[in-house]
Order: C-alpha cells, then structure tokens, then sequence
C-alpha cells in the first residue's frame, strides 16, 4: 500500500509540474506534448484528490465517536466514507492502466464472408448493417468506403470507416471470426447450417503514423464492375494500389471518381500498415500476449449467433446472451462492457504481481 501511494503522490507532484509548466506559455512541440500528457493524468489527479478528501473525512469524523451527541452520526459517515475508499483506489487503478494509445482513434471496419458461401455473405451482410446501427447509437459518422454486392443480396466484402472519439476502444474486440447458426431461407428440409465471415477493426492512421514511400506503390486503374451493373462505368475510375515492401493490395470501386477511389484506397492502405506495426510491436511484448482478451486475431472464433436459440455466445468471456434480435439491431455494449473489464481484470492481475 505504501509503494501505491508513493506512485500517487509521484502522479500529483508531476500534474502539477505540468500545470506550472504550461501556465509559464510553453509552445510548439514542448507545448503539444506537456498538453497531452496533462490530458491524461489530470482526470486521474482528481481521482487522487478525491481518495485523499476521503481519507482525511475519515479521519475528521473518527475524532467526533469521543461525542456521545455526534457517535450515531459519525459511525454512519465512516461506514459510507470507508465503503467509498476502495471503489476510489480502484477507479485510479483502473485510470493508471497502460493505455492503447490507438484506443481515442476512429477505426477502419471490414467484414468479409468466410466458409459457407451464400448464406455467409448474407450474414456478413447483416453484420455490416449491424454495426452502422451500433455506430449511429453512439453517435459516431458511419462511411461506407466499399461495399461489393453479391447476386443474392449479400457482401463479399464490405469496408467502412467510422469516426468519432474512442471508436477503436469499443470496437477493437470485435475482430476475428464470427459464427453463425441458423435454417438458410434456401433451405428445404429445415437443416441448421453453420456459416462464419470474418471481421476486422484497424485503428485509423494518419499520414504521420505510416510513412508510405510513392516509390513502394503500384497503382492499377481499370473499370468498375458490380452485381446487377451496380457502380459499372465506361470510365476507368476503379483504383487497385499495391504496397511492394508489404504485400498489402487495396482495391476501391465504390466511387465513380478516380481519385476518390485512390484517396480511400490509400486512406484503408494506411490502417493495415500502422496495424502490423502495431501487432509487430506488441509481438514483442509478453505482458501485452499475457493481458489480451482475444483481441486482432481474425483467425481466432470469437462469438456464436445461434438464430433457432436465440442466443448469441462470446466465447472468450463464456457471456451468452438470449438477444439475439437486440444484438442485430446493434446493441453490442453488454459484449464491449464485459471484454473491457476482463482486459482491465487481467491488467490489474499482471500490475498487483
């Protein structure tokens, strides 16, 4: 406990010294970055005053038990007061957890259907729909950067970025493979198949995060092409853009300009990049390997969808949920919520050894 409050009094001592630091008029980049990490140990600052006004309102109110008028009062108080102090340490425990710093980050969604052909395409259709409802719940800009049809209606491969703060942190958990259950409508004796598409998340980069050599790139133009004659155009307007180094090839249609393909193109390019340099680094780091709740592995089946049931299953956490409509209709919170605190369990874990 004492090593715990040592780091306390260490993150005070350094908020303050930013504060001053920034009240002197720092500027340019010693402003930028005495900014942002003021940003991030002011609100647990706060929590820390708040524990040290609690603690030292339970010292206050010990020393009225010696008044018979006050006692009743003041063991009531110290019963409310000390119930508080360990939801306040572990609030800052919580706060003082490493931090992805992709976390604040908008994020790239891409879904795609695996094994099960028709019917997977049809679902990874729903999925699609699903988390644009699940974006427009949060108020997030849900864009749909590719979206290629398929002749029965559903996707062979659909792409969106969707913008607002903290995106990645509540999407980051979603990828990997998703398994459906169910009677497809083209089936005729009532069998249940099992279908699986798979879903990624990437943080969204910015030029700064990636440096992409023009040198690296070949850039293919060619003319769309769509089921039912969908985005079809006599113009070569279709952009597929290779990253030599990397292997990496993008391919955008959905717009009828060129260049707006290109700038998307570019645009997911860049996530998939800042992505494995991401997993590289955290290949690199056991705690990292240790404390992951089943998060970036596409290859890994991490949720069933049980349609006959009703019943949808993440299998990382053994959570089963008997909604499977809500969760179709976009209510994946009780899934993000639980994940996030199996991470910040196994975090808290590796940081108490």
């Amino acid at each position: 406990m004492a090593r715990f409050d040592e780091r306390l009094d260490r993150i005070v001592a350094r908020g303050e010294e930013l504060q001053a630091l920034l009240a002197e008029g720092l500027s340019g980049a010693a402003f930028s970055q005495a900014s942002r990490e003021f940003a991030e140990l002011d609100p647990i600052v706060a929590k820390v005053n708040a524990l040290r006004a609690t603690e030292q309102a339970v010292q206050d109110t010990q020393a009225l038990l010696d008044d018979p008028e006050m006692r009743g009062l003041a063991e009531s108080e110290l019963a409310e007061l000390r119930r508080r102090i360990p939801e306040l340490e572990h609030d800052i425990r919580i706060a003082m957890l490493p931090r992805d710093e992709a976390d604040d980050r908008s994020a790239i969604l891409e879904i795609r259907p695996a094994a099960g052909g028709d019917e997977a395409a049809l679902f990874a259709g729903q999925m699609f729909g699903a988390y644009q409802r699940y974006a427009d719940q949060r108020g997030w800009r849900f864009e749909i950067l590719e979206y290629d049809e398929s002749e029965l209606g559903g996707l062979r491969e659909g792409i969106a970025s969707i913008t607002g703060r903290g995106v990645f942190a509540r999407l980051k958990y979603e990828s990997g493979v998703h398994r459906v259950q169910r009677v497809p409508a083209t089936e005729s004796q009532g069998r249940i198949h099992t279908s699986t598409v798979t879903v990624a998340v990437l943080p969204e980069a910015e030029e700064v995060d990636v440096e992409i050599n023009d040198n690296d790139l070949r850039i293919d133009v060619y003319r769309a092409s769509g089921a039912g004659g969908q985005h079809v155009n006599k113009t070569e307007s279709a952009v597929r853009i290779t990253h030599m180094p990397s292997g990496i090839v993008v391919a955008m249609q959905e717009e009828k300009s060129q260049h707006k393909n290109r700038a998307k193109a570019m645009k997911i390019l860049r996530a998939r990049l800042y992505e494995r340099n991401r997993a590289a680094a955290h290949e690199t780091r056991a705690a990292d390997r240790r404390s992951q709740v089943g998060t970036g592995d596409r290859s890994e089946r991490i949720r069933t969808y049980n349609f006959p049931q009703g019943r949808v299953t993440d299998h990382r956490i053994g959570l089963t949920l008997y909604k499977i409509d809500k969760v179709m209709g976009g209510e994946f919170d009780e899934f993000v919520d639980a994940l996030t605190q199996e991470e910040q369990a196994a975090l808290l874990a590796m940081d108490e050894d």
